[in-house]
């Protein structure tokens, strides 16, 4: 008979047992942001020894700090206060899109502590030249994060497209299509000196930017949700039960290309009729009367004139909010999510295109579950970004195994 289930994983040594463990208290301090050794012990479930012993190894580290007291109000000695460390072990975040750069440095508390961004024009330019533009926004944030004292330890692509393998299958906006994405970025990155060698990895944009919404949104927040970010293009994501839905090759979430109508307008894809053709950013400013390729100003413009009443720019969101409820309708019936989140361009055009994708949803959605006021349908966080969820990517896997990452050993 065949079977379905994943190989064994070999025993586990003592080596692997207290690597483990030492993740575990990492990530009891991290995810309450302060704590004590009897605290820790209390949540993880190991002695007091134990833990005092992998807490002296992260203190030793660099990835926790320690000071003042605080009393639990019972029997028994102060304990000092354990908090993530500011300095040492970071993560770099480095989004590329059509019309600009943007690269975050984040620390093991979650903190933005560099963030640069560049307008740039990457359409029809070299995969190689775009990469390396890249890269020169990264070696300057990378000095940056040397003067603070942080010591970087990766760097995660957010990229808009199909991306698996270290590498962009296609991504159309870009004009991208067989691109090694981590190779040349890395190579590029290289040629600054003082820059240290760093793993690069790369990610769809949108899934990057749903897992900054999950990691950052705040307390109460959903776990179970789609997320679209609204770009030139439109690229989704969906997390089931706190963990990224990333299909079997890694492409899912593609709703941009979900097609609305066969016969519609051409999409760079080679299909017709594709959502972003009538919700994408170019769609938007196209159908208001503005430049489409006016970027960021253009849909600074498209909001200043839906809300001095513009009659275009209310067109131009109304269809493209029906447009979207239409296609977040049938992902719904497919997924049962709590929420869906409008990210990117789409947080601040939020009040003209949720009233209609309200309206699409309320009439197509067979649970009954999504009426106008439902709440379900909302606009991301200001934390929810795809640089900062590449970054936090890369915090994620020190969190994981941080005495791979202890100070002066280096990426393995």
């Amino acid at each position: 008979m065949k079977s379905n289930l994943s190989p064994l994983a070999p025993k586990a040594d003592q080596d692997t047992v207290r690597r483990h463990n030492l993740s575990l208290v990492l990530r009891a301090v991290h995810d309450e942001g302060e704590s004590t050794r009897a605290g820790v012990a209390a949540r993880v479930g190991l002695t007091r020894a134990a833990v005092s012993s992998l807490v002296e190894q992260l203190l030793e580290g660099g990835f926790l700090t320690e000071s003042g007291k605080t009393f639990s109000g019972q029997a028994g000695r102060p304990g000092t206060v354990l908090k993530p460390s500011r300095t040492g072990a970071a993560g770099v975040g480095v989004e590329i899109n059509v019309d600009y750069v943007t690269v975050c440095v984040v620390d093991l508390t979650g903190t933005d502590r560099v963030r640069l961004t560049e307008r740039l024009d990457n359409r029809g330019a070299p995969p190689a030249e775009v990469l390396a533009r890249a890269a020169r926004i990264a070696s300057h944030a990378l000095d940056s994060a040397r003067q603070q004292e942080l010591r970087p330890a990766g760097v995660t692509l957010a990229l808009p497209g199909l991306v698996a393998g270290g590498t962009v299958r296609q991504a159309p906006n870009l004009g991208w299509n067989g691109v090694a994405a981590d190779a040349l970025f890395a190579q590029a990155l290289a040629e600054y000196p003082n820059t240290p060698s760093l793993p690069v990895s790369s990610e769809n944009e949108a899934n990057l930017a749903a897992l900054a919404e999950l990691w950052f949104g705040g307390p109460g927040e959903a776990r179970t949700f789609l997320y679209l970010s609204g770009e030139i293009g439109v690229g989704g994501a969906l997390v089931l039960n706190g963990e990224l839905l990333r299909g079997a090759h890694g492409f899912a979430g593609e709703i941009g290309h979900v097609p609305l109508d066969p016969a519609g307008p051409a999409c760079r894809c080679g299909a017709r009729g594709c959502l972003e053709q009538y919700a994408g950013q170019s769609a938007l400013l196209r159908g208001a009367g503005i430049d489409e390729d006016a970027g960021a100003a253009g849909v600074a413009e498209l909001e200043r004139r839906a809300a001095a009443g513009d009659e275009r720019a209310l067109a131009a969101l109304g269809t493209a909010g029906v447009m979207l409820g239409r296609v977040l309708a049938g992902a719904v019936n497919l997924v049962d999510p709590e929420a869906v989140v409008l990210g990117g361009v789409y947080r601040a055009l939020a009040p003209w295109l949720s009233p209609p994708a309200e309206a699409e949803l309320a009439a197509r959605v067979v649970s009954g579950l999504w009426p106008h006021d439902s709440g379900r349908l909302r606009a991301s966080s200001l934390a929810g970004d795809a640089a900062r969820g590449a970054a936090a990517l890369v915090v994620e896997a020190v969190l994981d195994d941080p005495a791979r990452w202890a100070q002066g050993a280096g990426a393995e």
